[in-house]
């Protein structure tokens, strides 16, 4: 992505026509806010301390078995609960237990975000309860009608199908008619088969990223992705 030709980038940008939607569909981490924020450290962090203590391994260790999980299997929990057979609802509790006072409302944002006609709807990988934390120190919380977090997708996470087919059982969204709004581009493919209208919010990479860092811009040349933006707020007062 990063040697996508300017000419191709602009066309994915420009003039988007978004008539059709009626559902908004965001993704809460990275999306809603920016990444430089490093929210997300403190999760990560957790993530650590909870795993070195349910595994009995040291910190390196436990920050390994985070990491590769987080590859192999979408997200650290699902991991751990397909291959220890762990409880998801303590994990969360713990890895989500986090100082958010570092947010600031975005009054930009939040203007942008009433401006949509239709359902808008925040689909996580975190718990309901994170995103309600988070979307109400950035003062976002009262323009969704409702959160998804991983415990209504019963814990299968993004990028699975089976995650989006939860998802539009309980929401009732014409996939059609929707547009996601995501920071992982990988995350996109489904929405993009199901027939939504996709956008990237694409967060920055350093040459000297991890391999799990670099995941986000995996495959984001893609046809899944139809549209790319570097800061939602921007994106959102062009529709």
């Amino acid at each position: 992505m990063l040697n996508e030709p300017e000419s191709v980038l602009e066309n994915r940008q420009a003039s988007p026509d978004f008539s059709h939607v009626d559902t908004w569909i965001f993704d809460l981490d990275n999306t809603l806010y920016p990444s430089r924020c490093n929210l997300f450290a403190q999760v990560d962090q957790r993530m650590s301390a909870f795993i070195a203590d349910y595994l009995q391994v040291d910190r390196v260790e436990a920050r390994r078995i985070q990491k590769l999980y987080y590859v192999e299997h979408g997200t650290t929990l699902n991991g751990l609960m397909k291959e220890h057979g762990m409880k998801p609802e303590a994990f969360l509790d713990y890895v989500h237990d986090i100082d958010v006072s570092m947010l600031e409302a975005n009054k930009r944002l939040s203007k942008a975000i009433d401006r949509l006609k239709g359902r808008k709807l925040v689909l996580t990988n975190g718990s309901r309860g994170h995103a309600l934390n988070v979307t109400g120190q950035l003062g976002l919380t009262d323009h969704f009608d409702e959160f998804y977090g991983i415990e209504a997708l019963g814990y299968a996470p993004k990028p699975h199908a089976a995650a989006y087919d939860r998802f539009l059982e309980l929401s009732g969204t014409e996939p059609l008619r929707a547009a996601m709004f995501e920071d992982i581009a990988r995350n996109l493919e489904v929405p993009h088969t199901l027939g939504m209208t996709t956008v990237w919010v694409r967060p920055p990479l350093h040459p000297e990223a991890a391999r799990h860092e670099k995941l986000a811009h995996e495959g984001a040349d893609g046809p899944h992705v139809h549209h790319v933006t570097d800061a939602l707020e921007d994106f959102l007062e062009t529709l």
